[in-house]
Formats: C-alpha cells, sequence, structure tokens
C-alpha cells in the first residue's frame, strides 16, 4: 500500500466554479473563497418574476447566455446584443421583497430597475434581479444537514462535486454512439475531482481539501438543464437519455453529489482531496 493511498488520497481540485447568478454563466477560479454559505458570490443573485418566483434554464434555457463576470469590485453582467450593465459586489440597501424558490420564502433586496428592465429585454417578459442579503438564512434540508448548514440560492446545497472521470466515462458512451462528446459545464459542479476513477464520489462521505472538510450528502439527481448547451441555449436529448440507461435509480437521473462544507477558508485549484471518514 502506498503512503497516498494509506493517507486517503482521492485525487486533486481540477476545478473551481462559482455561479453568481443563478442559471446564468459560470467562472472559472484558481481560488475559491468559502463562505458560510458555499463559496464567494456562488447563487447570490436570482432572477424573478412580478410575483416573485424565481426563474432558471428549465424555463428559459436562455439565461444561459447571461455571462456575469468578477471584476474588482463590480460584477459585470452581459449577453449577447446586449449592452453590459454593472452591479456592486458588496451588499447595497435597496427595496426588500419575498421571493420564492423551490417552496422556501426568502427575503431578498431588489436590484436597480434598470438591471430588471436589461433582462426583461433580454428575456421577452418582465422579470427583477434580487439578492439574498447576508443577514437571511436559508437552511439546507434538514434531513441531509446539520443546523449549521446554509445554503444560498443554489437548489438545496452549497456544493456540488463530480469528479473529471465521472465526465470522461459518460462521453465515451456517447462518442461510442456517433455522438459528441460534451463539456462539464452542462452540469454546474462548484469542485470537480482529478485523479479518482469514474463515479467514485458515490463512496464518498468525508473529503477534507486543504483546511476545509466536507460532507457528501446526497447524489444529485439531473433535471432537463443538462441538455442545453451551455454556448448556444439550443436543447437537446442528451446526457440524459444515455446516462438514464446506467445512472437511474428509481425514476431519477445521478450525476454527481452534493455536499456541505465544516469550515470556512480557501480552496485552491490543484489542492489535494482526501478521505477522512
Amino acid at each position: 500500500m502506498t503512503s497516498d493511498v494509506a493517507e486517503g488520497l482521492l485525487g486533486s481540485v481540477g476545478a473551481i466554479n462559482v455561479y453568481p447568478i443563478k442559471s446564468a454563466k459560470g467562472t472559472a477560479l484558481e481560488r475559491g473563497v468559502v463562505t458560510a454559505t458555499g463559496l464567494e458570490y456562488d447563487r447570490r443573485w436570482l432572477v424573478v418574476d412580478d410575483d416573485g418566483r424565481f426563474l432558471t434554464q428549465r424555463e428559459d434555457p436562455r439565461l444561459c447566455l447571461v455571462t456575469p463576470t468578477i471584476a474588482g469590485d463590480d460584477l459585470t453582467i452581459g449577453a449577447p446584443g446586449m449592452h453590459d450593465v454593472r452591479l456592486p459586489l458588496g451588499e447595497q440597501d435597496g427595496e426588500r421583497r419575498m421571493v420564492t424558490i423551490w417552496g422556501d420564502e426568502v427575503e431578498a433586496v431588489m436590484a436597480p430597475a434598470s438591471v430588471g428592465e436589461w433582462f426583461s429585454d433580454f428575456l421577452g417578459s418582465r422579470y427583477h434581479l434580487v439578492r439574498m442579503p447576508g443577514s437571511w438564512r436559508r437552511e439546507v434540508d434538514p434531513t441531509y444537514s446539520v443546523p449549521a448548514d446554509q445554503v444560498g440560492f443554489a437548489d438545496a446545497f452549497p456544493f456540488l462535486i463530480i469528479s473529471q472521470a465521472s465526465l470522461d466515462d459518460l462521453n465515451a458512451r456517447l462518442v461510442a454512439q456517433g455522438l459528441e462528446a460534451l463539456p462539464m459545464n452542462r452540469f454546474r459542479p462548484n469542485l470537480v475531482i482529478d485523479g479518482c476513477p469514474p463515479f467514485a464520489e458515490d463512496g464518498w462521505r468525508r473529503v477534507r481539501i486543504g483546511e476545509i472538510g466536507f460532507r457528501v450528502l446526497k447524489p444529485c439527481a439531473r433535471c432537463v438543464i443538462t441538455t442545453t448547451d451551455q454556448n448556444t441555449g439550443r436543447t437537446s436529448r442528451e446526457p440524459l437519455r444515455t446516462l438514464a440507461s446506467y445512472r437511474k435509480v428509481g425514476t431519477k437521473v445521478m450525476f454527481g453529489q452534493n455536499a456541505c462544507h465544516d469550515q470556512e477558508g480557501e480552496l485552491r485549484v490543484g489542492e489535494a482531496a482526501r478521505l477522512v471518514g
């Protein structure tokens, strides 16, 4: 047995991704700051309709064409054919309203009306952009979590972890059918782990990356968003059709693992991921 195996080495961090606006494009980071709700700025902003109901690519795939960019003290938002708009990354005062995400009622701060108009013009219907204030606490499902766990506007958990080998396995199956290989952005993970076997993450329970511990809590059930080309907004039947042939549990297709973290701190690309329990 090698010393690496003895020390529980699983692999290393191949990518860190943050998604400032839920369902918009992500940003790859070399270093990610981990806060109480997950990666800093991850899913802190949300597009909602007049009734405060959240919007995702499930309802409008064109959200994938919205590109939020973290630059200095600002979040710059762009999209094809649109001028850029900017918001401060720091929290700002503004009108507050309650919004709904997956049955949770969350207090949110409205972005300036001009930003809502930008989204309305691009998407073709009336929408607003809101931010979750740091003072608000959205708890993780207590079935899987501990009382300290909280999350921003992500669907349910602060982190989604996928191994690169799992995507490579899927792509080999797609290519064998004469189909194109797909990029990892179809699955929108926060952390990609290199150097482990395909679907090794299914068996992980407690993992440490740097100084931060993670509890790997449940598989991620995949939805129609995975069938949307994140560069064009066009949809197809893949990869759900192929995944369903070997990753179906009951009526759901599983790919990746949801996780909560035990500490705040920093994560860096290249750091070792180790099994601790």
